[in-house]
């Protein structure tokens, strides 16, 4: 299994795991999920990396929707955010692209889940590979990664 899923089991986190043959020629790693899985795009949500040029912070945001970093600086606290870039990504959370999971990530970051998952009686993030989702309770996964609800996604 992966670090995800490991650190949940570890952590008696509840959760389900959720499986798919991952197609290596899609690049659009959340709506390839959703598709597999018979879940909408808000259910679903991708993880993304963002640096000030010191720190990196997690964004926890449904699929459907485009992060916007105005307002994830300013939920982070920093004046300015721009998106990691993959190789970055990859190291620093010891995932690869379209199976970075937020749980269980090289190092424990800052992170943020868009409010719309508040929403949700359960949400999907990557379980740490491609072709492998967990579903949680929202408020289970911000407790899981010491995380807060904050409105970071484009109108």
């Amino acid at each position: 299994m992966t670090p995800a899923i490991t650190l949940l089991k570890r952590a008696k986190a509840e959760f389900s795991i959720h499986e798919y043959d991952h197609d290596p020629s899609n690049t659009n790693f959340g709506q390839e999920a959703c598709e597999k899985l018979g879940l909408a795009d808000i259910e679903v949500f991708k993880t993304l990396l963002a640096t000030d040029g010191k720190s990196y912070f997690v964004a926890v945001l449904p699929v459907a929707y485009q992060l916007n970093l105005g307002k994830f600086a300013k939920a982070v606290g920093v004046k300015k955010l721009r998106m990691a870039d993959i190789a970055s990504a990859e190291r620093i959370t010891g995932y690869l692209v379209g199976g970075i999971s937020p749980i269980a990530q090289k190092k424990r970051l800052p992170s943020v889940i868009d409010r719309t998952a508040q929403s949700l009686n359960k949400m999907y993030v990557s379980g740490g590979r491609r072709g492998l989702d967990v579903g949680m309770i929202p408020a289970h996964l911000a407790k899981v990664l010491g995380a807060s609800f904050v409105d970071i996604i484009d109108d």
